[in-house]
């Protein structure tokens, strides 16, 4: 039987000192002196006793303070016979350490998941058969089996086929890749298509992700231990407790002055206070989808002046969703996405789900397909409705339609950088393409800001990507610096130079490629909620919730549960200093000083408990805006997107369509507008009429508001021009109006649907 733990040991001490208080306590009540003296005596000897051990070790590390003091005062009750004053100073103590126990075990900061997520066994060819073998005998050259799913455990080349690969976790693409035989694939890779075959070129050992893992356990390995608040306070608070207690005891030579100036220094403001208002704030990011693994990596995110910012995954949504899409003239944009959407049901490829999605947010109603069949990684055909289709990237699609004006034009409209390209053919004819890529977060921008605002200095990108796609993006949200192309080991470094500038340094991240990094920065966050399991280990804080905003409430929560720390050191040590004071003039015994002590105590608790709530805020009895309310409004936003989709369609398709035809979907896309767009707008207009009324800033939001008559004036105008037509065919300069009006109309609604929905996303309380 595996012997108890020395902190599991040491949790034991809080239960056994109230047993003992409160033993004592009846005991006498009741007479029974000897009993009360022998429990107190008893339960102040044990916390006494294993505080020893702790200072021995503390000071092993030249780590000493707080833990001193209590230690003279439980050591000086039982020698000068003030038993009740050292059982009292023993529970104070306790309580403290079983408060800051309770933050630290809340996760401990192990390799588990990083490990475990490399597998241990691979399937390995040998004499024409799979064998199932372990990882650590792989040699380079031996031909292995990756399954569909499975995390690719070794570097190798693809051997045979094509493989097709989610590199998200490793370098931070969001789309995945096609490898095909002969080009190298990283370990730490995932399988996202068919079983293929690797022929491994390096050991277990010397591959990408043992790299990466080395890199995580060195940064752990090196990274200093955070100083904790009550500690800075601890020594200065020392030497002016012993300072106080020697000089009585020097001036009046009476030794129980000293004992009670030290029991009324017991430094519970820092022993409590400052767990408490820890703990309360890591109660508080808790309710906010924010796990905060321990109190001093509160502490260290109150403290952050320098933020680093992983791109994909982090400051973009690192998921595949659809941008544009274009038909042939002939054709309704939405119907194209409807049927390759039908086919993509049978594909697990991330794209196809993507195109699903799409689909499902636009309220199209798929069939089902049949006679499906697929190249994995490449492309699908199959049936939907009566009609063949096929549905692929652009190298798979190439050899099946022929060419065209059309074609040609889908070939140029598809070369964009940053975007995964879909074409799709009905009854093989090429029948329109669509564009899909990963999008920066909506609440990007507003994040930023209060980032900035909260006291953050400099805010740098740093990505695996391109130095092209990293610049747009940064050009985009705003930040000081941005460094790209970086492998794991330069993000680490990027710290490094960060925190050389700049201390501390927060780095927020959520792929593999980002442990290191994560482990080495003074504060690392990980977006949890579709991150590697790695980044979540080697973070501090794990944001649970798909929400980047979430990071400003961490920033938030941890300063102001850090000032309201302070606060109670400040007051409690002043406080304290004033019992010292008066025990060292003989005003207070040590009993009387261990009771004044737990007045200050129950003052400090109960402001540190503050930090439980938010903060509050007189003059502002107004209207409040509930989350389900916000989450509604951003709901309409996506369900409206055909409608956005139908705007800049029609522009395309106006000038190509019989008369007949365009004037009717013209029609169609006019009442689509004032049945569904308007009546949204006029919601969200209610939603400023009650900002305005809560914040009293009757110009607050002017500007969305004018947007919105902006668009209904736009709107209007359509159905005038629509209603001058219906008497004959309208003029190309006329049709060239109509077109202009249209691109101008998705331009505006698609710019104010972002600003919306970065205004709802700032506005969610808790």
């Amino acid at each position: 039987m595996p012997m108890p733990s020395w902190r599991s040991a040491k949790a034991w001490m809080l239960p056994l000192v109230t047993l003992a208080l409160i033993g004592g306590g009846s005991g006498r009540f009741s007479g029974q002196e000897n009993f009360a003296t022998q429990l107190w005596t008893t339960g102040t000897a044990v916390v006494f006793a294993v505080l020893i051990v702790d200072i021995g070790i503390g000071l092993q590390r030249k780590d000493f303070g707080l833990d001193l003091i209590a230690a003279l005062a439980m050591g000086g009750a039982i020698l000068f016979g003030e038993y009740l004053a050292g059982i009292v100073v023993a529970l104070m103590f306790t309580g403290g350490q079983f408060l800051e126990n309770f933050a630290q075990n809340r996760a401990r900061r192990e390799m588990t998941a990083l490990l475990s997520r490399m597998p241990s066994r691979v399937a390995r060819y040998e004499h024409g058969r799979i064998a199932d073998v372990a990882l650590s005998v792989v040699a380079p050259g031996d031909l292995i089996l990756v399954r569909r799913g499975e995390v690719v455990p070794i570097d190798g080349i693809v051997a045979g086929g094509a493989a097709v690969l989610d590199e998200s976790a490793l370098i931070g693409e969001s789309l995945p890749v096609r490898r095909k035989s002969g080009q190298a694939v990283m370990s730490g890779s995932t399988n996202a298509g068919d079983a293929f075959d690797l022929e491994t070129t390096r050991t277990a050992v010397d591959s990408t992700y043992a790299g990466v893992i080395r890199l995580v356990e060195a940064a752990q390995r090196t990274k200093a231990p955070m100083v904790r608040l009550a500690a800075r306070f601890g020594l200065a608070f020392l030497a002016l407790t012993l300072t106080i207690a020697v000089a009585a005891w020097a001036l009046t030579s009476d030794a129980t002055r000293a004992l009670a100036v030290i029991v009324a220094a017991t430094p519970c403001p820092l022993i409590l206070a400052v767990p408490v208002a820890i703990v309360s704030g890591i109660s508080r990011c808790a309710r906010r989808g924010i796990l905060v693994k321990d109190g001093g990596a509160l502490e260290a995110l109150a403290a952050a002046r320098t933020v680093l910012l992983d791109k994909t995954g982090t400051i973009t949504d690192g998921r595949a969703r659809l941008i544009e899409i274009k038909a042939r003239g002939d054709l309704d944009p939405l119907e194209v996405l409807r049927l390759a959407a039908s086919l993509d049901q049978s594909s697990p490829h991330v794209v196809a789900k993507a195109l699903v999605t799409a689909a499902r947010e636009r309220g199209l109603l798929l069939d089902v397909p049949s006679d499906v069949r697929e190249t994995p990684g490449s492309g699908l055909t199959g049936r939907v409705g009566g009609q063949n289709l096929m549905v692929g990237g652009w190298i798979f699609a190439s050899t099946r339609i022929e060419d065209s004006d059309f074609r040609r034009e889908i070939e140029a409209w598809i070369r964009r950088d940053g975007t995964v390209a879909v074409i799709v053919a009905i009854d093989g004819a090429l029948a329109g393409a669509m564009l899909l890529g990963d999008q920066i977060r909506p609440e990007a921008g507003f994040v930023l800001r209060q980032l900035r605002e909260a006291g953050v200095a400099r805010i740098v990108l740093v990505t695996g990507d391109r130095a092209d796609l990293a610049a747009d993006v940064a050009a985009l949200v705003g930040v000081d610096d941005v460094i790209s192309e970086m492998k794991p080991e330069d993000k680490t470094s990027a710290v490094e130079k960060e925190r050389a500038r700049s201390y501390p340094v927060l780095m927020i991240g959520d792929g593999v490629n980002d442990a290191p990094a994560l482990v080495a920065a003074d504060i690392g966050i990980a977006m949890g909620a579709r991150g590697a399991a790695a980044s979540s280990e080697a973070a501090d804080v794990v944001i649970l919730v798909d929400r980047l905003d979430r990071v400003v409430d961490a920033l938030r929560i941890a300063r102001r549960s850090r000032r309201i720390a302070l606060q109670s050191i400040y007051a409690g040590i002043g406080l304290s200093v004033a019992g010292m004071i008066a025990a060292a003039f003989g005003y207070l015994t040590p009993v009387q000083g261990a009771l004044f002590q737990e007045l200050i105590d129950v003052a400090v608790i109960v402001n540190a408990l503050r930090a439980l709530g938010p903060p509050i805020v007189f003059g502002m009895a107004s209207p409040r805006l509930s989350n389900e309310e916000l989450l509604a409004l951003e709901a309409e936003h996506r369900a409206l997107a055909d409608v956005v989709d139908d705007i800049g369609t029609m522009a395309d398709r106006i000038a190509r369509l019989p008369w007949e035809r365009a004037k009717d979907e013209l029609e169609r896309l006019d009442c689509c507008l004032r049945d569904r767009l308007l009546p949204h707008e006029r919601r969200d207009e209610q939603v400023y009429d009650r900002l305005r009324r809560k914040y009293a800033a009757p110009d607050i939001l002017a500007g969305m508001s004018r947007t919105h008559m902006e668009m209904q004036r736009q709107i209007h105008n359509l159905t005038v021009m629509r209603k001058t037509f219906e008497s004959g065919t309208p003029t190309q300069a006329q049709l060239y109006e109509v077109q202009r009006l249209l691109h101008g109309l998705e331009a505006i609604t698609r710019l104010h649907f972002a600003q919306e929905e970065e205004i709802y996303r700032s506005l969610e309380i808790e």
